[in-house]
């Protein structure tokens, strides 16, 4: 188990090997489709963005309404795939890696590399556990969008495994 802070520097990213179990622990922002959109659209309007974009990681998520006493809702990732089209532009940007599930296009992976980014995976199906990690959040955007809103998260010692590394190889192509 590799131990990671945010925001991620280069030689942290250089690091990381696919398949490697990692531990994160700092800030990472929540984001799904609809904030992407949003985020696109800012980029091509040359508009400032609700955080630094670099060394950050976004991670794929649209928690549930929040328990009474609890922190966050259930936070497991959703299917990174849908936002591929975003990704390029967002990495170009400055961010540097990206939480979520499932397989990424070769225009992703291709990013990935270019940029020197990083591409993690989560456990799906898994929100209620992934919350025990979650130590702050707060939406810091776009909050008319519900759970599709940008959070702000502080987490410790979160679970993932590297999906894509910035050598470009890939878990799901093994």
């Amino acid at each position: 188990m590799k131990k990671i802070k945010t925001p991620l520097d280069e030689s942290t990213i250089k690091k990381l090997e696919a398949g490697d179990f990692v531990e994160i622990t700092g800030i990472i922002y929540g984001a799904r489709d609809a904030a992407h959109k949003e985020f696109l659209r800012m980029i091509e309007k040359g508009e400032k963005f609700p955080f630094d974009l670099k060394g950050q990681i976004i991670y794929y998520v649209g928690p549930t309404p929040v328990p009474p006493g609890a922190i966050i809702g259930s936070c497991g990732p959703t299917t990174s795939s849908r936002m591929d089209k975003f990704t390029p532009p967002l990495l170009q940007a400055g961010l540097k890696g990206m939480i979520g599930k499932g397989i990424r296009s070769e225009k992703v992976k291709e990013a990935i590399v270019k940029y020197g980014a990083i591409y993690f995976v989560t456990y799906g199906g898994c929100g209620a556990y992934l919350s025990q990690f979650v130590k702050e959040c707060e939406i810091i955007a776009f909050s008319e969008l519900g759970p599709e809103a940008v959070y702000k998260i502080r987490v410790e010692n979160f679970p993932a495994i590297v999906g894509i590394d910035s050598k470009g190889r890939d878990i799901y192509s093994y």
